[in-house]
């Protein structure tokens, strides 16, 4: 009998055993299921705003969108005003007329831009409700892209900004470029309006 009863305790125990080696499984495998879970939810848009840095870097956005400014050892970009467009609080007089060959102009922070089509500033691409994309919508961004159209219906996009290039991105990277612009801190800085250049028998006027 005692050994009856031992095989039994042994058998008993290791049905235990597998028991709650079984729920421990379990509850492992939701544990997982649910990071899992989670982690699809939140990786397609920080994908997309991985590959639109990565887009943004490449396609040298920041080389007009940051203002340059002078440093230990020459001009370098303002990080303090990372796609902040040309800086608010630099008012420049009068751009010069051209001469010759040279038929544009640029500002030192290589945010302002002189030509045939007027004066053009580098616009804030931060996230900024106020003064940047804050309040853009992602079609509202590619329909700009692909009109080179302020707002996707208002003035031309002026140069030199490339829209045509950047309008030959697909929708997936377009949206990328989007999503990461939408992650950027935001920078309150409100871009001066561009002035268009008269048309013939017109006056100069000023848009945004």
């Amino acid at each position: 009998m005692n050994a009856i009863r031992n095989f039994e305790i042994k058998i008993n125990g290791r049905a235990a055993m597998a028991v709650a080696g079984l729920c421990l499984s379990l509850i492992a495998s939701g544990c997982q299921g649910a990071s899992q879970t989670a982690e699809a939810s939140a990786g397609p848009v920080a994908n997309a705003a991985e590959r639109g840095k990565y887009l943004v870097t490449i396609s040298g956005c920041g080389d007009c969108h940051t203002p340059m400014k002078m440093g230990a050892n020459g001009p370098e970009p303002d990080r303090a005003l990372l796609l902040a467009g040309h800086p608010a609080s630099l008012v420049l007089p009068p751009a010069p007329a051209p001469q010759g060959p040279w038929v544009w102009s640029g500002a030192a922070t290589n945010t302002a831009f002189a030509g045939p089509w007027g004066v053009s500033y580098a616009a804030n691409l931060t996230s900024d409700p106020e003064t940047g994309l804050g309040i853009w919508t992602e079609d509202l961004f590619v329909q700009a892209m692909r009109t080179g159209k302020h707002w996707g219906q208002a003035r031309p996009i002026l140069p030199p900004m490339p829209w045509q290039n950047v309008a030959a991105m697909s929708d997936d990277d377009l949206k990328a470029v989007f999503a990461y612009l939408k992650s950027v801190p935001p920078v309150r800085n409100a871009v001066p309006n561009a002035i268009l250049a008269p048309q013939p028998g017109a006056s100069a006027g000023a848009s945004r």
